[in-house]
């Protein structure tokens, strides 16, 4: 409130004369107008014909009464010591409705309104407005898109076209036949497999040969390869405190009263060298655990790193986490059948899109059997790519140097000028950016539902994935030949580093362009 001098707080009105003798000494003071004092006195006159004492406020002359009831709408927190000296009022008092919280934030927000509100015969009370540790602004939440929901990137489109629909009913109508016609449905899944029918995995599995032809032995064939992926768990993710319970177990003692006295522990001298935690032997179960315990570890975190923009591989929901158990688990188990290789980083990256297809079947049967169906389908498509992931043959004529050569001799073939500017003008290695091309099947360079579009145009080729695979890298340089022949060293490999959004439909139609004229 507005004192009317500087001495005192409060201006009460005791008696109509002082408080015009008052009134008129104060405007005259501060060199008030003629219509302000006329407004004043008229409003003084009011009052006192009234009968109502009143006090001179920040909005004029306002009976006590009204402002006292000001006074009981002011809320708790406003009389908090953080804001004034007097102790908060014990009642709770009521809050505001809407309509007169609209009225008064009017009223105090100009100078008009702040009249008409004096004219009024009852005071809205202002929307007090709340200090700022009482403020708690909500987190932004975090949307984590799922790359097969939103097909806006790269040049794809979210509805399926009149095409799509013609090729689903063909792929249906294949998958229906007692033996599938496999030439046929290569050649309808390299254009695409839409999504709308859930039948990728379906056409992978038989693509991957996993399935066999005739549907007749689908359910035996299935049924053996989930069996022994079952026994690939029970023995390869045990561990070796449970490996050797289980061999005390089956042990035979030499008769009753040894294994009365021993309570079923085996004695020191019984335990052999390969039990025992320490032992550092080749057979030792417990030193292969500690060697695996380094590779399961790697495991662990690229897992976790897959691809954290999809809730369907990260975040804290207990379908991600157990989607995130399986793909360790398979990496563990492969890693351990292949001594050779074991785990390579960025095989996560590969196993990613078949345990997606495979775990989103449209068959409840075959999604829950999506852990299994992945781990030998995964074998299989690694078979092709298996000598990439081996060290000890990079330089050989099987390794990823004589891949990424290829890939070269592929683009001199083709496009003999952009070849030169790169590899001899800026003298950039193919390796910079082909490595990561070739060996993670290009899942890193375009989103996700791009990448199962690629995947379909590399399973369903006869000559294996490999030689579609360095035709779609070969087009991929093609289609930025504009880009990549006006640029020096350092902008072209950040651009191949970083591939540009492209349609996908056409790069295939590209990449098919190049296969060699005795392959059409």
């Amino acid at each position: 409130m507005i004192t009317s001098s500087p001495s005192s707080s409060l201006l009460s009105a005791p008696s109509s004369s002082s408080c015009a003798l008052l009134l008129f000494q104060e405007d005259k003071d501060d060199d008030d107008g003629d219509d302000q004092r006329r407004r004043r006195s008229r409003r003084v006159s009011s009052l006192e014909a009234l009968g109502q004492p009143y006090t001179f406020t920040d909005i004029g002359f306002r009976p006590n009464s009204e402002i006292e009831m000001v006074k009981k709408r002011v809320p708790d927190w406003l009389n908090s010591s953080l804001w004034s000296t007097t102790p908060p009022p014990p009642s709770h008092p009521p809050t505001l409705d809407s309509d007169d919280a609209a009225k008064s934030t009017s009223a105090a927000a100009s100078p008009s309104s702040s009249k008409s509100a004096a004219a009024e015969s009852k005071v809205r009370a202002p929307v007090p407005v709340p200090p700022p540790s009482a403020v708690r602004p909500e987190p932004p939440k975090v949307e984590i898109k799922d790359p097969l929901r939103d097909h806006s990137d790269n040049g794809s489109t979210g509805s399926p076209s009149a095409e799509d629909f013609s090729r689903q009913a063909q792929l249906l109508q294949e998958l229906s036949r007692k033996v599938v016609n496999m030439g046929e449905l290569r050649r309808l899944a390299s254009q695409g497999v839409p999504d709308g029918a859930g039948i990728r995995s379906t056409v992978w599995k038989l693509l991957l040969g996993y399935l066999p032809t005739d549907r007749g032995f689908w359910s035996s064939e299935l049924a053996k390869k989930r069996i022994q992926y079952k026994q690939f768990k029970d023995e390869l993710l045990m561990n070796p405190s449970e490996i050797a319970r289980r061999l005390e177990d089956t042990t035979s003692c030499e008769n009753e009263e040894s294994n009365c006295e021993t309570g079923g522990v085996l004695p020191r001298s019984e335990i052999t060298h390969g039990e025992h935690p320490l032992s550092l032997g080749k057979t030792s179960i417990w030193n292969q655990f500690f060697q695996d315990t380094e590779i399961i570890e790697q495991i662990d975190r690229d897992v976790k790193r897959t691809h954290p923009d999809m809730n369907f591989f990260s975040g804290d929901t207990q379908f991600a986490k157990s989607n995130q158990d399986a793909l360790r688990n398979i990496l563990i188990i492969f890693a351990k059948l292949n001594p050779g290789i074991r785990y390579v980083q960025g095989m996560n990256e590969i196993l990613a899109p078949l345990f997606y297809v495979f775990r989103n079947d449209p068959n409840e049967e075959y999604a829950a059997f999506a852990e299994a169906d992945t781990f030998f389908c995964f074998v299989e498509l690694l078979s092709g790519f298996r000598d990439h992931f081996c060290q000890q043959l990079d330089n050989s004529v099987v390794g990823i140097r004589s891949t990424i050569t290829k890939l070269s001799r592929l683009l001199k073939e083709h496009d003999e000028e952009l070849w030169r500017h790169l590899e001899v003008t800026t003298k950039v290695n193919p390796q910079f950016y082909a490595f990561r091309w070739i060996t993670l099947l290009l899942t890193q360079e375009f989103n996700f539902a791009d990448s199962l579009l690629i995947w379909d145009t590399l399973l369903s080729d006869p000559e294996g994935p490999l030689e579609t695979l360095l035709r779609v890298c070969c087009a991929m340089l093609i289609l930025i030949r504009r880009r990549l022949l006006a640029g020096d060293f350092t902008s072209n490999l950040k651009l191949l580093q970083h591939y540009p959004p492209t349609n996908i439909s056409h790069l295939l139609y590209v990449a098919n362009k190049l296969r060699s004229p005795s392959a059409h």
